[in-house]
């Protein structure tokens, strides 16, 4: 598929993800959608790959939001298809089995910031403004925001946030968790970089189990992740990559994982 609105590159074993419409702050429209679905679906199955930044074009915002222009046409109907295809694809990116890291560079703002709440690891830049702004257009958000915002904030900022449509800056975003780290905007992609590598150098197979776990553990109750923990741990020791790994320590040898 040819790209329009993204730019999708590999240095292996990381790859960067670039939403590229700066003209509009990258606002997310019904073909960027498809584009990401596509270029994830592509990403599950690239081998080469163990690592995957997603970022915005330009030095001003992530994702600004939605495309008002397609949203101020929607129906019932239509709005609900909307809503459901837009989950659907940023779950595909929240599953995927490996690694995703947002380097949020600038406003990351109603499908912007639920775009960064399906990826693992949100890094910002100094300038970044995050926030779910729907209620001012007299809607509520719809790609996961009411869902994932919850979980990783709290309730009681999430509703805050929400229902106030405020934004946070960076300094904020990192207090209240939303975000993991910040830096300033010239360094956020290589540091970004800087933790795909040292991820990549870790058991693949370790890093897949330990997101599915932890993905698992969110969605149900503590009995439930634990014992899918333990099958996923007794899993792992029947790979060559637990035998590779512990060798490698008693040898004190650094490990080369192939991921089997």
């Amino acid at each position: 598929m040819d790209y329009k609105n993204i730019k999708f590159e590999i240095d292996a074993p990381v790859a960067i993800v670039t939403i590229n419409r700066p003209e509009v702050l990258n606002a997310l429209n019904a073909d960027t959608i498809t584009e990401l679905e596509h270029c994830f679906d592509a990403l599950a199955e690239a081998k080469q790959v163990k690592c995957v930044i997603l970022t915005g074009a330009g030095e001003k915002s992530f994702v600004a939001g939605a495309d008002i222009n397609e949203l101020n046409t929607d129906t019932v109907i239509t709005g609900k298809n909307r809503c459901l295809r837009g989950q659907m694809v940023f779950s595909k990116i929240e599953n995927l089995p490996k690694p995703v890291i947002a380097a949020i560079n600038g406003f990351a703002l109603g499908g912007g910031c639920e775009l960064s709440l399906a990826c693992d690891i949100r890094l910002a830049s100094e300038n970044a403004k995050m926030g779910q702004p729907e209620v001012n257009l007299g809607i509520i958000p719809g790609y996961g925001g009411t869902q994932r915002l919850a979980r990783v904030v709290g309730p009681g900022m999430a509703k805050k946030m929400i229902f106030s449509g405020d934004f946070v800056r960076a300094d904020e975003a990192l207090r209240i968790g939303l975000v993991e780290a910040v830096y300033p905007l010239e360094e956020l992609l290589n540091e970004a970089k800087k933790l795909a590598q040292k991820i990549c150098t870790k058991g693949p197979l370790a890093v897949t189990y330990a997101k599915q776990a932890i993905n698992l553990g969110l969605d149900t109750d503590l009995k439930s992740g634990l014992a899918f923990e333990a099958e996923a741990f007794g899993g792992i020791c029947g790979t060559d990559d637990k035998n590779e790994g512990t060798g490698a320590f008693l040898e004190k040898r650094e490990a080369k994982f192939e991921g089997k």
